[in-house]
């Protein structure tokens, strides 16, 4: 039933669909978890971080502006390194996937050591400048956040290096693993450092970067192909042929032909990731301007939009896997079979779980104390997000990450950029500001940004220009 739902009606041989309906089954559901996972703990974290004092939580959030900015960084190195592991197991390459795999964590070891570098020396003077008027203790709490967690970026650069191995390989039951792993360290480390310790921010900060180094250790000996790491991966029933592993030798130096590979997927997924966060700053000091009650309803909603976003994200990366090694075969049918079977799934999935997170959406409600207007509200944007979360994202997120898989990265870049930063932005100041709308114009532009990036998406796919972009 559910293959007359979701496969094309073209007819495509099963040696060349490259997963089975089981295979895909048992990449989506450890994606799904992880993401919940994410957000379980984000929400542990907000809660015992509030036991420090609104000095702490202050500063922590100031700081997530500028850490978020770090992280898709490295994620997009991972990405772009995603990509082009995928399609060197579709080519049956595996010494350049081997190789590939190592670069991803050299160039992401650089670029965090300099990272982290940086904001070491000059983290208090730059938070100094960005938040000028903050209270003295609430920017001292965000000097010190940022100057502990500044020490995690070559963790958080070296974990999304080995989580992009396991994802190309389809293999992330793995990665579901280790972010349990990392997560409880940094949930019980939480509680020690702020109930026990009363460390304040240090006491949340210590946590986050422990946690980060722990994930780092364990992926990087599961990306070393040794005895006991394979001993593991069968453990976890994740282990897969061809197997892609780490060389330590190709990690520590460039290869410049491979990393210009790498690069060439990461920097416009990296440029269109910043943007799409400076966009998000600008709206956070829109939404700023319009009352308490319309604060409190974007950024309670906003809670609610990113469990409705976990299927989106999770087939995002399900997508690069599969077509990605389509692409790398060479077999561009299969991949355009598999982008539009990929395609009917995300819908399916989508709908099914925005329509149950709509459902939990007024049960949830009455764990906060908010006002009826502000509940009011947050019924009313997350109905909007959910609406087209369920029928437009799938082609505005996911299809970009299958186009962006078979090379077809500047496009997905600069439809991005026109979307996201140039007409939900303006739509934002035209529906919130001019025409009084406020946070539901805010949503109103989000979802109008999703259908124009998503009518980009399908007239691409359709034009079948994205075909002509080579990566290896």
């Amino acid at each position: 039933m559910l293959e007359r739902i979701i496969e094309p009606r073209e007819y495509l041989p099963d040696d060349r669909k490259r997963f089975s309906n089981a295979a895909l089954k048992s990449m989506i559901i450890p994606l799904l978890i992880e993401q919940l996972l994410q957000m379980v703990v984000g929400l542990a974290d907000t809660m015992m971080v509030s036991y420090a004092g609104e000095a702490v939580v202050a500063g922590v959030g100031l700081d997530t502006m500028v850490y978020t900015i770090f992280i898709y960084l490295f994620t997009a190195i991972s990405a772009g390194g995603s990509v082009v592991v995928s399609q060197y197991i579709g080519s049956k390459e595996k010494d350049n996937a081997d190789l590939s795999a190592s670069q991803i964590f050299f160039i992401g070891g650089a670029l965090s050591l300099l990272c982290m570098v940086i904001m070491l020396f000059f983290g208090s003077s730059l938070l100094q400048i960005m938040y000028p008027k903050a209270e003295a203790d609430t920017l001292a709490a965000c000097k010190i956040y940022m100057w502990i967690v500044a020490w995690s970026f070559p963790a958080n650069a070296v974990y999304n290096a080995g989580a992009a191995v396991f994802r190309a390989m389809g293999q992330t039951r793995v990665t579901m693993w280790v972010s349990f792993v990392a997560n409880l360290v940094n949930v019980v480390g939480n509680a020690i450092g702020i109930f026990v310790l009363k460390a304040g921010a240090a006491g949340v900060a210590w946590p986050t970067t422990i946690s980060w180094y722990v994930a780092a250790a364990i992926m990087t000996a599961l990306c070393i192909e040794t005895r006991a790491s394979d001993e593991l991966l069968g453990k976890i029933k994740a282990l897969s042929n061809p197997r892609i592993s780490i060389k330590i030798r190709d990690s520590l130096r460039l290869d410049a032909p491979m990393a210009g590979r790498i690069l060439g997927v990461a920097i416009p997924n990296s440029i269109e990731n910043t943007l799409f966060q400076a966009a998000k700053v600008v709206l956070g000091m829109l939404t700023a301007t319009f009352g308490t009650t319309q604060i409190a309803a974007n950024t309670t909603g906003q809670t609610f939009w990113s469990l409705a976003a976990c299927m989106g994200m999770s087939m995002g990366t399900v997508f690069i896997t599969v077509v990605g090694q389509c692409v790398g075969a060479g077999d561009y049918e299969a991949a355009k079979w598999n982008i539009k079977k990929l395609t009917r799934l995300s819908l399916l999935l989508a709908l099914i779980w925005n329509v149950m997170v709509m459902a939990l959406t007024p049960i949830l409600l009455t764990l906060y104390n908010l006002s009826d207007e502000t509940k009011r509200l947050i019924l009313i944007i997350v109905a909007i997000h959910n609406l087209f979360s369920a029928l437009v994202q799938p082609f505005s997120g996911p299809l970009s990450s299958g186009l962006r898989a078979a090379g077809d990265v500047k496009f997905t870049m600069w439809a991005s950029i026109f979307a996201t930063v140039v007409c939900r932005t303006a739509l934002s100041f035209i529906l919130a500001l001019w025409m009084g709308m406020g946070v539901i114009g805010i949503a109103l532009a989000m979802v109008l940004d999703w259908c124009i990036k998503a009518a980009l998406d399908i007239w691409r796919f359709r034009s079948g220009k994205w075909k002509d972009r080579k990566i290896i």
